[in-house]
Protein backbone atom coordinates (compact mmCIF):
# COMPACT_ATOMS: atom_id res chain seq x y z
CA UNK A 1 0.00 0.00 0.00
CA UNK A 2 1.29 3.39 -1.01
CA UNK A 3 0.95 6.42 1.11
CA UNK A 4 -0.28 9.66 -0.35
CA UNK A 5 2.27 12.45 -0.36
CA UNK A 6 1.39 15.10 2.18
CA UNK A 7 0.32 18.47 0.83
CA UNK A 8 2.36 21.55 1.59
CA UNK A 9 0.34 24.29 3.15
CA UNK A 10 0.93 27.35 0.96
CA UNK A 11 -1.45 29.65 2.82
CA UNK A 12 1.29 31.65 4.45
CA UNK A 13 3.51 32.02 1.34
CA UNK A 14 2.02 35.40 0.49
CA UNK A 15 2.71 36.61 4.03
CA UNK A 16 6.32 35.46 3.85
CA UNK A 17 6.84 37.11 0.44
CA UNK A 18 5.33 40.34 1.77
CA UNK A 19 7.60 40.30 4.84
CA UNK A 20 10.66 39.70 2.67
CA UNK A 21 9.66 42.59 0.42
CA UNK A 22 9.28 44.90 3.42
CA UNK A 23 12.64 43.73 4.80
CA UNK A 24 14.50 44.52 1.57
CA UNK A 25 12.77 47.89 1.16
CA UNK A 26 13.72 48.94 4.68
CA UNK A 27 17.32 47.69 4.66
CA UNK A 28 18.36 48.76 1.15
CA UNK A 29 20.22 52.03 0.79
CA UNK A 30 20.10 54.05 -2.38
CA UNK A 31 22.69 56.45 -3.69
CA UNK A 32 21.28 59.94 -3.95
CA UNK A 33 22.77 62.20 -6.58
CA UNK A 34 23.59 65.59 -5.20
CA UNK A 35 23.42 68.64 -7.39
CA UNK A 36 25.46 71.81 -7.53
CA UNK A 37 24.50 74.34 -4.89
CA UNK A 38 23.74 77.65 -6.53
CA UNK A 39 21.73 80.59 -5.31
CA UNK A 40 19.73 81.88 -8.24
CA UNK A 41 19.32 85.62 -8.74
CA UNK A 42 15.90 87.13 -8.11
CA UNK A 43 13.51 87.30 -11.08
CA UNK A 44 14.04 90.26 -13.37
CA UNK A 45 11.32 92.84 -12.81
CA UNK A 46 11.55 94.34 -16.29
CA UNK A 47 13.10 91.86 -18.75
CA UNK A 48 13.05 94.40 -21.60
CA UNK A 49 15.80 96.50 -20.01
CA UNK A 50 19.19 95.73 -21.52
CA UNK A 51 21.83 95.68 -18.78
CA UNK A 52 25.23 96.88 -19.95
CA UNK A 53 28.29 95.40 -18.27
CA UNK A 54 31.69 96.85 -19.09
CA UNK A 55 33.86 94.40 -20.99
CA UNK A 56 36.67 94.72 -18.45
CA UNK A 57 34.27 93.42 -15.76
CA UNK A 58 33.57 90.13 -17.58
CA UNK A 59 35.75 87.04 -17.72
CA UNK A 60 34.51 84.81 -20.54
CA UNK A 61 34.98 81.06 -20.24
CA UNK A 62 33.96 78.84 -23.14
CA UNK A 63 34.08 75.02 -23.06
CA UNK A 64 33.79 73.31 -26.45
CA UNK A 65 32.62 69.81 -27.32
CA UNK A 66 36.20 68.50 -27.03
CA UNK A 67 36.33 69.77 -23.41
CA UNK A 68 38.84 72.48 -24.26
CA UNK A 69 38.72 75.80 -22.43
CA UNK A 70 38.88 79.25 -23.93
CA UNK A 71 39.42 81.92 -21.27
CA UNK A 72 39.02 85.49 -22.53
CA UNK A 73 39.80 84.38 -26.05
CA UNK A 74 42.93 82.40 -25.16
CA UNK A 75 43.46 78.69 -24.64
CA UNK A 76 42.98 77.78 -20.99
CA UNK A 77 43.65 74.79 -18.78
CA UNK A 78 41.47 73.31 -16.04
CA UNK A 79 44.52 73.05 -13.78
CA UNK A 80 45.02 76.84 -13.81
CA UNK A 81 41.38 77.94 -14.02
CA UNK A 82 40.99 78.43 -10.26
CA UNK A 83 44.00 80.74 -10.03
CA UNK A 84 42.98 82.72 -13.13
CA UNK A 85 39.43 83.18 -11.79
CA UNK A 86 40.71 84.06 -8.33
CA UNK A 87 43.13 86.66 -9.68
CA UNK A 88 40.37 88.16 -11.84
CA UNK A 89 37.84 88.38 -8.98
CA UNK A 90 40.21 89.58 -6.21
CA UNK A 91 39.87 93.36 -5.88
CA UNK A 92 43.62 94.16 -5.75
CA UNK A 93 43.86 95.93 -9.07
CA UNK A 94 41.42 98.90 -8.99
CA UNK A 95 43.25 101.07 -11.54
CA UNK A 96 44.35 98.34 -13.94
CA UNK A 97 42.00 98.16 -16.98
CA UNK A 98 42.90 94.46 -17.40
CA UNK A 99 40.94 93.68 -14.22
CA UNK A 100 37.38 94.46 -13.13
CA UNK A 101 36.36 97.70 -11.55
CA UNK A 102 36.02 97.76 -7.78
CA UNK A 103 33.50 99.43 -5.54
CA UNK A 104 33.87 100.56 -1.97
CA UNK A 105 31.42 98.88 0.41
CA UNK A 106 30.77 99.30 4.10
CA UNK A 107 29.65 96.00 5.60
CA UNK A 108 28.63 95.42 9.20
CA UNK A 109 31.23 93.44 11.20
CA UNK A 110 33.83 93.92 8.45
CA UNK A 111 34.02 97.67 7.84
CA UNK A 112 34.87 99.41 4.60
CA UNK A 113 36.36 97.18 1.91
CA UNK A 114 36.80 97.07 -1.85
CA UNK A 115 34.63 94.59 -3.71
CA UNK A 116 35.07 93.44 -7.29
CA UNK A 117 32.40 94.24 -9.88
CA UNK A 118 33.65 91.28 -11.90
CA UNK A 119 31.39 88.64 -13.42
CA UNK A 120 32.48 85.26 -14.73
CA UNK A 121 30.52 84.31 -17.84
CA UNK A 122 30.47 80.56 -18.49
CA UNK A 123 29.26 79.04 -21.73
CA UNK A 124 29.34 75.34 -22.63
CA UNK A 125 28.90 73.52 -25.89
CA UNK A 126 26.05 71.01 -26.02
CA UNK A 127 28.70 68.31 -26.52
CA UNK A 128 30.71 69.23 -23.40
CA UNK A 129 31.07 66.21 -21.15
CA UNK A 130 29.36 66.24 -17.77
CA UNK A 131 32.70 65.56 -16.05
CA UNK A 132 34.28 68.65 -17.65
CA UNK A 133 31.26 70.76 -16.76
CA UNK A 134 31.54 69.69 -13.11
CA UNK A 135 35.33 70.26 -13.08
CA UNK A 136 34.87 73.83 -14.33
CA UNK A 137 32.12 74.48 -11.76
CA UNK A 138 34.32 73.05 -8.99
CA UNK A 139 37.30 75.21 -9.94
CA UNK A 140 35.16 78.36 -9.99
CA UNK A 141 33.63 77.46 -6.61
CA UNK A 142 37.12 76.82 -5.19
CA UNK A 143 38.28 80.25 -6.42
CA UNK A 144 35.41 82.05 -4.67
CA UNK A 145 35.82 79.95 -1.52
CA UNK A 146 39.52 80.82 -1.31
CA UNK A 147 38.79 84.54 -1.73
CA UNK A 148 36.22 84.28 1.07
CA UNK A 149 38.60 82.33 3.31
CA UNK A 150 41.37 84.89 2.79
CA UNK A 151 39.05 87.77 3.71
CA UNK A 152 37.71 85.82 6.69
CA UNK A 153 41.20 85.08 8.00
CA UNK A 154 42.27 88.71 7.57
CA UNK A 155 39.16 90.09 9.34
CA UNK A 156 38.29 87.39 11.89
CA UNK A 157 41.38 85.16 12.16
CA UNK A 158 39.59 81.97 11.05
CA UNK A 159 38.25 80.45 7.83
CA UNK A 160 34.62 80.90 6.76
CA UNK A 161 33.48 77.44 7.92
CA UNK A 162 34.45 78.34 11.51
CA UNK A 163 32.51 81.63 11.60
CA UNK A 164 29.17 82.37 13.19
CA UNK A 165 26.27 82.69 10.79
CA UNK A 166 26.24 86.47 11.14
CA UNK A 167 29.94 86.79 10.25
CA UNK A 168 29.56 84.27 7.41
CA UNK A 169 26.74 86.40 5.96
CA UNK A 170 29.02 89.46 6.11
CA UNK A 171 31.76 87.59 4.20
CA UNK A 172 29.21 86.40 1.60
CA UNK A 173 28.03 89.98 1.15
CA UNK A 174 31.62 91.17 0.71
CA UNK A 175 32.48 88.43 -1.83
CA UNK A 176 29.37 87.67 -3.91
CA UNK A 177 29.58 84.70 -6.26
CA UNK A 178 28.99 86.24 -9.66
CA UNK A 179 28.90 83.46 -12.24
CA UNK A 180 26.65 83.91 -15.24
CA UNK A 181 25.90 80.70 -17.07
CA UNK A 182 24.55 80.87 -20.62
CA UNK A 183 22.35 78.28 -22.28
CA UNK A 184 24.55 75.61 -23.93
CA UNK A 185 24.82 75.76 -27.70
CA UNK A 186 27.05 74.41 -30.44
CA UNK A 187 30.23 76.44 -29.99
CA UNK A 188 32.56 74.39 -32.11
CA UNK A 189 35.18 71.77 -31.56
CA UNK A 190 38.65 72.92 -32.55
Amino acid sequence: MRRAAPEINAGSMADIAFLLLIFFLVTTTMDVDSGITRRLPPPVENPDIDIKVKERNVMNILVNKNNRLLVNGEAGDISTLKEVAKKFMTPHYPDNPSYPEVEEKTIALIGTIYSSKGVISLKNDRGTSYDMYIMVQNELARAFNEIKDELSVSKFGVKVDQLTEEKRDAINEAVPVRVSEAEPENIGGN
